[in-house]
């Protein structure tokens, strides 16, 4: 009888001492979580519409961001005559599954469509010379932004008829000031928060350098020069 009890109350104690023990170690790995470095990316710090995209868009990234790409966008071809609504221009990137981290308006306005944890559908299939592992994979390593406006005749040619571009208003073809001033503020934010993403024209290009074969944006209306962070060239 006392050898029996004296067994129970030593695996009472050796369970006591187990739990004891896990409840230690549970501990220990919850402060070591706590005090791990965390690498925390800052947010946007300028003034932005958020509007995100479907979630069928989030694409997780896996890889650092090093470039910025600049495409033109609108609706010309369904509305040539007021193609900048942005309803209309969000609707066909819904229809064609194209996702840009951020669009601007003529106004300057800053429309932010998807966080830059998220690899966005914006660049498709094309290469850079002195980025070779980079093919067909721009979206990985890109943060994409679109910006309302229409190129030349000759830029717009695969989209429209030569018709229906004759219906665009003068003042909807080209870029205005205020998208300069947006486009030049928002690039700022970006690299301020993105090391890896240089300010130079080697890592913020045009569509049109990454996929010449099959895009012209933001084509030769677009003046570089204007773009203050980026008018030198390595």
């Amino acid at each position: 009888m006392v050898k029996g009890l004296m067994k129970w109350t030593m695996l009472l104690l050796l369970l006591m001492a187990g739990g004891c023990s896990a409840s230690i170690e549970e501990e220990a790995v919850a402060k070591a979580e706590v005090e791990k470095p965390k690498v925390v990316q800052a947010g946007v710090q300028i003034p932005v519409i958020k509007d995100f995209m479907p979630r069928l868009n989030f694409v997780p990234r896996s890889d650092v961001k090093t470039h910025v790409v600049l495409h033109f966008s609108s609706n010309a071809v369904g509305n040539p005559e007021n193609p900048y609504v942005y309803e209309e221009i969000r609707k066909v990137f819904d229809e064609y599954d194209v996702s840009p981290h951020y669009m601007i308006d003529r106004n300057g306005q800053i429309y932010y469509m998807l966080p830059e944890t998220r690899a966005a559908r914006h660049a498709g299939k094309g290469d850079l010379a002195d980025f070779p592992d980079y093919a067909d994979h721009l979206n990985r390593y890109s943060i994409g932004i679109e910006l309302m406006a229409i190129g030349t005749g000759e830029e717009m040619a695969t989209m429209m008829s030569t018709e229906d571009y004759k219906k665009i208003p003068q003042e909807h073809i080209g870029y205005t000031d205020a998208q300069y001033d947006a486009l030049n503020l928002l690039l700022d934010d970006i690299v301020a928060r993105n090391r890896n993403i240089k300010k130079d024209r080697d890592h913020i290009i045009g569509h049109d350098e990454y996929a010449p074969e099959r895009k012209t944006d933001p084509g030769s209306l677009f003046d570089w020069s204007r773009v203050v962070s980026v008018i030198t060239r390595n």
